[in-house]
């Protein structure tokens, strides 16, 4: 499944197509999977902020 593009003007239509695309990535994960698949996800999220603050 390809990755949507948000629109400049972030709409609540691109919040239903964000949440379209992460239920398709993870409805066929165990509950196992997509715990690591979060946790994956935030942990990078922590990293670039850490990243930023140190800047």
């Amino acid at each position: 499944m390809e990755k949507h593009v948000l629109s400049p003007n972030f709409t609540i239509e691109d919040i239903h197509k964000l949440r379209e695309h992460n239920y398709e990535m993870t409805k066929h994960m165990t509950d196992e999977e997509r715990m690591d698949y979060y946790n994956k996800a935030g942990r990078a999220v922590q990293r670039k902020l850490e990243k930023m603050k140190a800047l």
